[in-house]
């Protein structure tokens, strides 16, 4: 058997958070450029067997460190000298976005996305851009340039889209990474790897993501090993100071659900077991927790399937009017954006389900079933996470399957556009992988979402051992 096929664990020592980071290089007692430096020798000794990176950027990384240093009065940065890595479809200055295809240009890019300028002027380092699927559109991490794996177990993804960035932070090679998060791509990787995974509200952070946000979908959001961690990120992403000061919540009524938004997906017994645990914690904690389960109108799931195809429609046809090579689209993403230019060239088709009407429907039940409740907690996936493989390589209706049937608990909430974050909870018992629980809340409460992912944490301090 293979190292991959037994399932090893390839997980570090838990680097320090950023938090611990950043207090230590404005405090003095540690640079940014030792900061780098270590984080550096931990990709080089790692990297090579999760294929997390598609870029490393040592030189510049070094240098950039250095300016952090410079700095005198580091007062003003709350992520000084924490390195970071940046997700493979936004921008970083000098280095290619490929966004997991060999279609896109290798030329560099010439400026910084918002989020990457926000992460720079708090002091964060990038050293490295992470490994993607082709154009973000499947729950995981394999493409042309090769196959991303879990650090708790490699035969199993770390999830997707941005699974490289999860993988990153859990084999221990940084404490932070940005992600985005157009179908769950932020809490899927979170889910599989046992981070904190954070989509904020729509607006709340600068999307710029492709050619149309997957029409209103795709937020940006952090990956972490702590709540305190994906916060302050969050806060730094956000331009919201506010956001990395956790309070403890007031008394709450709290929903728990099952239910899954797609009809006939079974739950396996041990992301059962999740949200059961989840919802003890938080009856612990005093707060009203209740069976209660959202209604998932069929619309809304219409809604989100064709804005994911007819998004990944005009990301694809932006990179071919722009010289990307057609013949280098992947079989299944090339039937992905047919359907969805289907979709939006067909007039009463588009305005049905890319218009308003239908995702406004979805957003007042939304509302309505989170006024009677405070905060909704369901499981994080339906499954573990699936085998890691070449699955550019199968089918569109194979991903299609097996993408719905491990993550479907994610979707609506981008539809709605609504904040929502996973949190760990402790380990399945049979895959070596991580269970979590997903949170959600209405727009204008990820404090809440923060706050109460807290107190979970707080509960189950060891489950990482």
């Amino acid at each position: 058997m293979t190292l991959h096929e037994q399932g090893v664990r390839l997980i570090e020592p838990t680097t320090r958070t950023a938090l611990r980071i950043s207090d230590d290089v404005r405090s003095g007692r540690s640079t940014a450029r030792g900061e780098v430096e270590q984080a550096l020798t931990r990709i080089k000794n790692t990297n090579s067997t999760i294929n997390a990176f598609a870029v490393v950027r040592e030189d510049h990384a070094l240098r950039e460190a250095d300016e952090v240093d410079s700095v005198v009065d580091k007062s003003h940065l709350p992520l000084a000298g924490v390195p970071v890595v940046i997700k493979d479809n936004v921008s970083v200055t000098g280095e290619p976005m490929r966004n997991g295809s060999a279609a896109t240009s290798v030329e560099p890019q010439t400026c910084d996305h918002p989020v990457v300028q926000r992460l720079r002027a708090a002091g964060a380092v990038v050293v490295g851009i992470t490994r993607v699927p082709s154009f973000c559109v499947f729950g995981a991490t394999d493409s042309a340039f090769g196959v991303t794996r879990n650090p708790w177990n490699a035969g199993r993804t770390p999830g997707g889209s941005s699974g490289g960035s999860a993988a990153a932070v859990a084999a221990g090679m940084i404490s932070l990474a940005h992600g985005n998060d157009g179908m769950g791509s932020v809490r899927i990787p979170a889910a599989c790897t046992g981070l904190v995974g954070i989509k904020p509200g729509q607006g709340v952070v600068p999307a710029e993501l492709g050619a149309t946000d997957w029409y209103g979908m795709a937020e940006n959001g952090p990956l972490a090993t702590t709540v305190a961690d994906a916060a302050l990120m969050l806060s730094v992403m956000a331009d919201q100071p506010e956001l990395a000061h956790v309070n403890v919540p007031p008394r709450l009524c709290i929903a728990y659900s099952t239910r899954r938004p797609v009809a006939g997906i079974p739950l396996d017994n041990g992301w059962a077991a999740a949200l059961d645990r989840g919802a003890a914690v938080l009856r612990l904690a005093g707060h009203s927790v209740q069976k209660s389960d959202p209604v998932y109108p069929t619309g809304a799931a219409a809604v989100g399937i064709a804005r994911w195809w007819a998004g990944t429609a005009a990301d694809v046809d932006q990179v071919i009017a722009e010289g990307g090579d057609p013949r280098e689209i992947e079989p299944r993403v090339r039937r992905h954006a047919a359907l969805g230019r289907l979709v939006s060239k067909n007039a009463r088709i588009a305005q049905l389900l890319l218009g308003p009407r239908l995702r406004d429907a979805w957003i007042a039940r939304a509302e309505g079933f989170l006024t009677d409740y405070d905060v909704l907690i369901t499981p994080a996936l339906a499954r573990p996470p699936l085998e890691s493989r070449r699955w550019h390589e199968a089918g569109w209706l194979v991903n299609i399957a097996v993408n719905a049937a491990y993550a479907p608990f994610a979707a609506p909430w981008n539809v709605a556009g609504f904040p929502s974050m996973v949190v760990p909870v402790g380990m399945h018992p049979t895959s070596g992988t991580p269970v979590a629980v997903q949170l959600v809340a209405r727009p204008g409460r990820e404090s809440m979402l923060i706050a109460v992912a807290t107190e979970i944490e707080a509960a189950l301090p060891h489950w990482r051992s």
